[in-house]
């Protein structure tokens, strides 16, 4: 359950199965505050089951990543200063993004995108599905639809994971007009975020997130922007470059005169509130559709809004 329209779909339609579920949502830390009331209204607006929520812990990651700082940085000539800075900065905060983050010294990207798996699908495996694998097979309903993404589409509607529960796509065939005909259908109103023009609900931002959708963000939730601006300073004290940025190192044709300094999310921001004929920088998530990661588990992937 993430709080978008097909797992909310999915929610619905396994109420009408009239058999006994569990609702799950891995709570990342940068989710927009809207996804935390949507999925905690739905029990009393369908008298459906309460969403258990999980968060990935990465105390152990994080005291790993402090010793080897205060071992491994003196011996490559980083100044005490830095080093204790940077292992002060190692205490988990409870955010289970920026604990994450920190714990790597780097923000995941579109080529690194151990967000899911760290996030999303280990939590959900690890808190949820193994302990109830103990008491007998598991089948997983998963909101995923064959018209979100090409990659949707070579998915099969059935199959077995790798943490032995059996995984089904009860909506699989869906059309973006059935998940809103079901949420009629219940008298269920769509996640808010929608209505806000938001083609998606999930991180806020994404780091596959679109130009657009960037700009949207930063017009309407700010304060979603300066938590990362915050972020950036955070895991950028915590690796030996003393740099970090939200968005993966892009090609910025005004940063010429300072090479190897990348673009924050501030500077990025400014960038997506322009035309093709201002600032341009040459990214990899502009406008592009499908969305982000290869999840079989549909737990991370750009959605569609209905138009």
């Amino acid at each position: 359950m993430s709080g978008g329209k097909d797992s909310t779909a999915c929610y619905l339609l396994a109420i009408e199965s009239g058999r006994p579920f569990r609702a799950v949502f891995a709570d990342t830390g940068n989710e927009h505050e809207a996804v935390y009331e949507y999925i905690n209204r739905l029990p009393d607006r369908t008298a459906g089951p309460k969403v258990e929520i999980v968060r990935a812990d990465f105390s152990r990651q994080l005291n790993r990543h402090r010793d080897y700082i205060l071992e491994k940085w003196p011996q490559q000539g980083i100044s005490a200063e830095k080093v204790q800075q940077a292992a002060a900065l190692h205490a988990p905060t409870g955010n289970p993004y920026l604990d994450l983050c920190v714990s790597k010294g780097r923000f995941p990207s579109r080529m690194a995108q151990f967000c899911t798996e760290e996030l999303k699908t280990l939590p959900i495996t690890e808190q949820i599905i193994l302990p109830a694998l103990r008491d007998g097979p598991v089948l997983q309903w998963l909101g995923i639809r064959a018209d979100e993404s090409a990659n949707r589409r070579r998915q099969p509607r059935f199959n077995k994971h790798d943490s032995g529960a059996y995984l089904w796509r009860p909506i699989f065939n869906w059309t973006v007009e059935d998940v809103w005909r079901q949420h009629r259908k219940h008298g269920i109103p769509r996640n808010p975020l929608y209505d806000a023009g938001m083609g998606r609900v999930g991180c806020m931002p994404c780091v596959n997130c679109s130009k657009g959708e960037l700009r949207k963000i930063a017009a309407q939730f700010p304060e979603h922007i300066a938590r990362i601006e915050q972020w950036e300073q955070t895991v950028a004290a915590t690796n030996k470059r003393g740099s970090s940025t939200f968005f993966a190192a892009v090609t910025d044709p005004t940063d010429v005169d300072r090479p190897g300094t990348y673009s924050g999310i501030r500077t990025v921001v400014e960038w997506s509130q322009t035309a093709r004929g201002g600032r341009q920088f040459q990214m990899f998530f502009e406008e592009q559709t499908g969305g982000g990661c290869d999840s079989d588990m549909a737990l991370c992937e750009r959605d569609t809004q209905d138009e």
